[in-house]
């Protein structure tokens, strides 16, 4: 069982930097520091918005309209962390 509780931890580190290079991304983007017309740049953020979007809709719709503020990534961010941090580790100790 301790096995599969590591492997969730895992599992949500690497959600968590797809999320914040999602983030990083939307920046760079915004700021006219990456080109969404380059080919490269244009399938990684079409993959990683692909991948993401349907967590952060599901999260929009409890969320209030901030205009253009997405507040979708930041709840995503603190449920990873609230899972990997908190709850596999308190898991891990109720199973030893």
């Amino acid at each position: 069982m301790l096995t599969i509780l590591k492997i969730a931890a895992l599992l949500l580190d690497v959600a968590f930097f797809i999320v914040l290079i999602h983030v990083i991304m939307s920046w760079l983007i915004n700021f006219g520091v990456l080109n969404i017309h380059q080919p490269l740049v244009r399938s990684i953020w079409d993959g990683l918005t692909r991948l993401l979007e349907p967590i952060y809709g599901r999260i929009r719709q409890f969320l209030p309209n901030t205009g253009g503020l997405d507040l979708a990534p930041l709840i995503v961010f603190i449920l990873i962390i609230i899972f990997r941090d908190i709850l596999i580790p308190d898991l891990a100790r109720a199973l030893v």
